[in-house]
């Protein structure tokens, strides 16, 4: 991560207007109402920046999470810095920016991987942490081989989402249902180092699931996190200590209650208040990219699901603060009690 501001000035750069300065209702919308980099071919010196990937060609079922990107802008108008569950201004922290959207190609699979994998490696090699914000799951695919790039070496996934996303057979083409089957056969990921949580039925056979048993991904369904909250925010405290994580978050975790505007809707999902509390336990996370995918706001009249979605980005960006307040990212190896002031369990 970079240095942090050398002074007030430095430091507004990258932080969001105050609402007396600029009201919520007026500007030009960005992820969470933070200034514009949309130089594709470089890299601000920010810690972290947000990107639009506009892309859901490879959707399994309901198109439109190509308008997620500017979804979430729109609802950012009521983001604000202070986690007052983790007690930190996440911009007295790190340095964060709008990095405009990816140019995607709409119908053509393997260009705009190629497209979203080069945004993502152009933004971890400068040092800097690149989220996502999508799309279909597809997307996740793309940014996952940008950073595999970058880092020469696979590293650990936390998938939050209602699917595996490991469905098919070597060889097919990707998209959004078997995204993370190829990123298990491109060696992107570590197997061992995978922790997917929300899954739930019904499924298309007793074999949906197969692919991520029997590469050891451990599983955690729709029922445990409603039987034991705190259990599952252990599992993920566990999975921080492993090493460099990806984070990638399917807003159909969310019951349709509380997301409607998904392409793959399950009902008996996570309500927005539990998924808080699992990515709370992400502090300490040595996050090296995430994202937040399948938002398809036009099944969403009422704008539920982008506002979930922002809830979802500022949590993330909370947990790295926290982190970096805390003087971490930590090794692998260390086991020390955690730091900072928790409302949460």
């Amino acid at each position: 991560m970079t240095a942090p501001p050398s002074s007030t000035r430095e430091a507004r750069k990258f932080r969001p207007p105050s609402s007396q300065a600029q009201p919520r209702f007026a500007g030009i919308p960005s992820f969470l109402r933070l200034p514009v980099y949309d130089d594709l071919d470089a890299v601000p010196a920010v810690d972290v920046l947000l990107c639009g990937a506009p892309y859901d060609a490879g959707t399994a079922f309901r198109p439109g999470a190509r308008f997620g990107p500017r979804a979430v802008r729109e609802a950012s108008a009521l983001a604000r810095p202070f986690s007052a569950a983790l007690g930190v201004d996440v911009y007295d922290e790190l340095r964060v920016a709008d990095g405009g959207d990816i140019a995607i190609p709409a119908h053509d699979a393997g260009s705009a991987l190629a497209a979203i994998s080069a945004r993502a490696e152009l933004i971890t090699r400068s040092g800097a942490i690149g989220g996502f914000i999508g799309g279909d799951q597809t997307v996740t695919l793309g940014a996952l081989r940008g950073i595999q790039r970058a880092k020469k070496k696979a590293f650990g996934l936390l998938h939050i989402g209602a699917q595996s996303n490991c469905l098919g057979s070597a060889g097919e083409p990707p998209d959004s249902s078997n995204a993370l089957r190829h990123a298990v056969e491109e060696s992107l990921i570590r197997p061992d180092f995978v922790l997917q949580v929300g899954l739930r039925g019904p499924y298309s056979s007793a074999d949906d699931l197969s692919f991520a048993v029997s590469h050891g991904f451990e599983l955690v369904n729709m029922d445990e996190v409603r039987w034991d909250l705190h259990a599952v925010v252990s599992q993920v405290r566990k999975l921080v200590q492993k090493g460099a994580l990806y984070v990638s978050v399917d807003v159909s975790a969310l019951d349709p209650a509380h997301a409607p505007g998904t392409s793959f809707p399950l009902p008996g999902g996570m309500n927005t208040w539990e998924l808080q509390q699992i990515l709370r336990a992400l502090v300490g996370a040595e996050i090296i990219g995430f994202d937040v995918v399948e938002i398809a706001p036009t099944y969403d009249h009422a704008g539920i699901t982008a506002l979930a979605s922002v809830s979802i980005v500022h949590e993330i960006l909370a947990a790295l603060a926290d982190t970096r307040r805390s003087g971490r990212p930590a090794p692998s190896s260390h086991h020390a009690g955690r730091r900072g002031r928790r409302f949460s369990p």
